[in-house]
């Protein structure tokens, strides 16, 4: 893969290049807004983070709603990150961002490549939880996406976003998720 970092400017292109709707980009654009916001806070903690990979990780961790809109479009957007030869760093972004991520036996399940897709690093683990606090483009509360998708999602997936939740209160305290991001 190649470790180029595309430019928000590239990001934005490529989710509309590859036929993400306007949704879509609109809902990807709130997420790195919130994502790079959440970013911040953990730097002014003192924590190493490359925002750059968050702005733009968060900007393409939907890239494969151009194709589906199933929990599959995690793999998906993957594969398409790849056939752009974008960093593995944003690769593995998109294809763990969802619930609050997806186990071995549930990636299986899913017929997926066998292998965890759990949110590792602190970029990936703040697009995953970034990703939770928008729905559309609007900010929510965290316990409304959680009450959401106890009904969609392997109850393992719930419990990571309850984890993501807790830790990023831990680190960088309450974090408003009630402010409006359209």
């Amino acid at each position: 893969m190649n470790d180029q970092m595309p430019s928000k400017k590239k990001a934005l292109k490529l989710l509309l290049q590859s036929g993400c709707s306007p949704k879509v980009v609109k809902h990807c654009k709130a997420v790195a807004k919130v994502a790079t916001e959440i970013a911040e806070a953990c730097r002014k903690k003192g924590l190493d983070v490359d925002m750059k990979l968050v702005e733009v990780g968060a900007l393409l961790h939907d890239i494969g709603r151009s194709k589906t809109h199933s929990v599959h479009h995690a793999v998906i957007g993957a594969e398409i990150a790849e056939s752009q030869k974008l960093p593995n760093a944003i690769i593995a972004i998109i294809e763990r961002h969802v619930g609050g991520g997806i186990t071995r036996e549930e990636a299986e399940k899913l017929g997926w490549p066998v292998k965890d897709y759990l949110p590792q690093t602190l970029e990936e683990k703040i697009v995953s939880y970034a990703d939770k606090l928008i729905e559309g483009s609007k900010r929510v509360p965290i316990e409304r996406t959680i009450k959401k998708f106890s009904k969609k999602i392997p109850q393992s997936s719930v419990d990571g976003m309850k984890r993501l939740h807790e830790e990023f209160s831990s680190l960088i305290g309450d974090f408003d998720a009630h402010r409006d991001t359209a």
